[in-house]
């Protein structure tokens, strides 16, 4: 019998973050980019459409005008999944509970040009876009009913997206999700047990082996998680330990924009296409509390597996057993990094 090896055999590898663990069968499939791909010929969109809800001067679905926007725009969602005015109120019948929640839904145009997906952005209309984000997260996370502000985009048409001009969408809410509240946790348990954040000291023994990093700068690194459920999925995480993108400095905003186009465009060289994924970034909750035991960090999840046209399924066992991939994450990392070095 041969030893042990995470490149060859079945085995389950465990998030620290969550307390889940994912399969990786990597004899199922060990180079996933062999063989011929195919991507759907690119789709060229206009700058400027008169039918798009998102558009500088456009009339939405839901009857308001948005402005002559030229750099960012944020506006609240027209068809909110959360209110601000949701009575306080318990609904219980037996095992049966259920509980009002208050919140408010904002959607965020990344720029006024319907062409354009972040990767297409010039790094100081990145910048503007993640200096919205902190104006958002401070100013919603200062709401006496808000503890906590989930920033996100979904890309593609495979993703959801219902409109493809480039924008994402901010959900604050009373409550912790669940993805965030598991990670609240397993931080806190973490920080009193050592004293550092979690995140400081994976990034610390990732930065040593070298195998995941996809991309690294003087204050961001972009990384294939150890536990990664997604075949490409990718996190980036600033090697200075933070609660929150509030506390960013403005060396660290040009370094994360930087990043944040590098590991996109890797993304789009993959298959040659508009990667579609859905990214979110995951930071302490916002009631009132320091949170050091919080390093933020923000994830993308794409589905693609093999090719533009080759997409992952989370079915069968994953819906019934647990997370399931087949190409490690060093692999994958190491694909991403490939597009990267480009140039």
């Amino acid at each position: 019998m041969s030893s042990f090896s995470i490149t060859d055999h079945s085995h389950r590898r465990y998030n620290p973050l969550t307390g889940e663990w994912v399969l990786v069968s990597p004899h199922r499939t060990k180079r996933p980019w062999q063989g011929k791909t195919e991507a759907p010929p690119p789709v060229k969109r206009p700058s400027y459409d008169p039918s798009c809800y998102l558009c500088p001067g456009n009339t939405r679905a839901g009857g308001e005008q948005n402005p002559s926007y030229g750099s960012t725009y944020v506006f609240t969602n027209d068809f909110s999944a959360l209110l601000p005015d949701t009575p306080d109120e318990e609904y219980r019948d037996g095992l049966l509970l259920a509980k009002g929640e208050k919140g408010i839904c904002r959607v965020v145009c990344f720029s006024p040009d319907h062409s354009l997906t972040l990767p297409d952005m010039d790094l100081d209309s990145i910048v503007q876009v993640i200096e919205l984000w902190r104006r958002e997260y401070a100013e919603l996370g200062s709401l006496p009913q808000i503890n906590h502000v989930q920033i996100f985009e979904n890309k593609g048409d495979v993703m959801g997206c219902s409109n493809p001009h480039p924008h994402g969408q901010i959900w604050a809410q009373e409550s912790l999700p669940n993805e965030v509240a598991k990670k609240d946790r397993n931080q806190s348990a973490y920080f009193e047990k050592h004293g550092v954040t979690l995140l400081s000291d994976y990034l610390k023994q990732e930065l040593e082996a070298g195998v995941r990093i996809v991309q690294q700068n003087e204050h961001m690194v972009a990384l294939v998680p150890f536990w990664a459920v997604w075949p490409f999925e990718a996190m980036i995480l600033p090697r200075r330990a933070m609660a929150h993108i509030g506390q960013l400095s403005p060396d660290e905003v040009a370094a994360y924009a930087a990043i944040l186009k590098s590991l996109t465009t890797a993304y789009d060289r993959l298959f040659g296409v508009s990667f579609p994924y859905s990214a979110g970034i995951h930071q302490s909750p916002t009631d009132g509390q320091a949170h050091p035991e919080w390093h933020w960090h923000m994830s993308f999840y794409p589905p693609l597996l093999r090719s533009a046209l080759v997409k992952k399924f989370m079915v069968g066992y994953e819906m019934f057993g647990e997370a399931q991939r087949d190409i490690t994450a060093e692999g994958a990392a190491g694909r991403l990094r490939e597009m990267g070095e480009r140039g």
